[in-house]
């Protein structure tokens, strides 16, 4: 039987890393060899579980199970044609042997041939009395495929099995939050609970569900049994804590943040939402500092420097907020995110060409989002660039063909262009498409919606729409 990963060195391990600090050899059954490698491979040590094969197969030249264990080890390296060289040796020898047929179906997963290694699972299951490692091997392939319902019921039956399986737990939920049943979960969850009370896995996954939900008093509830359970459960606490932010209620949550501190070693994110619970209650100081704090752990974290940034934002302190946005820049250049909030802040100081070149940075890093495209024309029309605008729009309108707000301001945008005709076309177009979004218009350009030559515009246009 394989030793777990968490087992200490048994007596043969020992015996076994004795033998290779010194010129003896030593005599080990096969099973002990299939232990000691098993050992090995639990614990990442791929090269000693190499030994192990290689001497293991001198003293026991015909043993199945670790010529089996060598295919395992040449599976792992991606050395797949020697693997099924080998496995063609074996399954001569012993075609019923369920672990020939698992290694070849992780040689065709490896291949991203799911379908070959689904069937070759089944053949396993066939021939295997204990099923339960193969049913968490399917439930990966379906996994790959796309199939969550099937891999739903693979994991299920895992978990049936050995309710210890957190695991194939995990895969469960996760495969009902991809079908987007989650009432699916919580039913389920709830009768796991009812057989395992004190699980606080399930209970912390029974409150994630609840919280998704908006059940705020449910998933409060859950958190707090799954602490019950497990008073160490940083999880729990951390959920609890977001839950509790919802609820308005931001000093218990920092309370709450605070214990997964005092667990374990800080984390960043548990900083970053000190930082917002504390700006939320007005508490400035204490907001400033653990933003500083979530920066200094995680300087990559970039939802860090853009709650320090707009915490800066918020207090119109911009050219302080231009600063730790430039710092953000200078470790993480290619942060789209970084970019954009850097244009909002310099378009707002005024710094029209620094504006420009930021959004450009932004859109080229991939940010397409609407309001980054009307943003940017914006600047564009601050500096007068009226032809930039317009080329502007009509790069994001091809991200958002139907949108009525670009529309209306590339209608805009022509107008402020004196060119009459485009501008006539594009407002015609826009009214046509959403006509009651013309306050649009109303807002962004209002000396030419009042005019004359507008109304009669939006008149013709309610004649031609009856």
């Amino acid at each position: 039987m394989a030793l777990e990963a968490n087992e200490s060195p048994n007596q043969p391990i020992a015996k076994f890393e004795s033998m290779l600090k010194t010129d003896d050899v030593y005599f080990f059954d096969a099973e002990d060899f299939e232990d000691i490698i098993h050992h090995y491979l639990n614990h990442g040590k791929v090269a000693l579980a190499k030994k192990a094969i290689k001497i293991g197969l001198k003293q026991h030249p015909g043993s199945i199970e670790l010529r089996l264990l060598d295919v395992e080890v040449l599976v792992f390296e991606n050395n797949l044609d020697n693997a099924e060289r080998l496995l063609n040796q074996l399954q001569l020898l012993d075609s019923t042997n369920e672990e020939i047929y698992i290694q070849r179906a992780n040689i065709y997963s490896k291949k991203d041939n799911h379908e070959a290694a689904i069937t070759l699972l089944n053949k396993a299951l066939e021939l295997s009395t204990d099923s339960l490692d193969i049913y968490s091997l399917l439930g990966m392939e379906y996994l790959f495929m796309d199939e969550f319902k099937l891999a739903k019921e693979c994991f299920m039956k895992c978990v049936g099995s050995d309710e210890q399986d957190y695991s194939s737990l995990y895969n469960v939920i996760y495969c009902f939050e991809f079908l987007e049943d989650y009432e699916g979960a919580i039913i389920y969850l709830n009768d796991y609970l009812e057989r395992n009370p004190y699980c606080e896995v399930a209970w912390h996954q029974l409150g994630k569900q609840y919280f998704s939900r908006k059940m705020y008093k449910e998933a409060l509830a859950a958190f707090d049994f799954a602490i019950i359970s497990d008073d160490s459960f940083i999880g729990a606490y951390f959920e609890k804590g977001k839950v509790l932010e919802r609820l308005g209620k931001f000093t218990e949550a920092i309370e709450n943040y605070e214990n997964t501190i005092k667990i374990e070693d800080p984390t960043s994110h548990a900083y970053l939402r000190i930082g917002k619970c504390y700006e939320k209650i007005g508490n400035d100081e204490m907001a400033k500092y653990y933003y500083y704090q979530t920066v200094h752990e995680d300087p990559l974290l970039d939802k860090g420097w853009l709650a320090i940034t707009n915490f800066y934002f918020g207090k119109s302190n911009f050219e302080k907020a231009l600063y730790y946005i430039n710092k953000a820049l200078n470790i993480d250049g290619e942060n789209p995110s970084y970019w954009k909030k850097c244009a909002k802040i310099n378009a707002t100081l005024k710094n029209y060409d620094q504006a420009n070149f930021a959004f450009k940075q932004a859109v080229d890093l991939g940010n397409y989002e609407l309001d980054t495209w009307l943003g940017w024309a914006d600047n564009a029309r601050a500096s007068k660039d009226y032809g930039s605008a317009l080329h502007i729009l009509a790069q994001g309108r091809e991200f958002y063909p139907e949108n009525s707000e670009i529309q209306y301001r590339i209608a805009g945008f022509h107008f402020l262009d004196n060119d009459r005709i485009n501008a006539r076309i594009c407002l015609i177009d826009a009214l046509k498409n959403d006509s009651e979004k013309f306050t649009l218009f109303q807002k962004e350009f209002p000396e030419f919606s009042e005019s004359e030559w507008t109304q009669n515009i939006i008149t013709n246009n309610k004649r031609a729409s009856r």
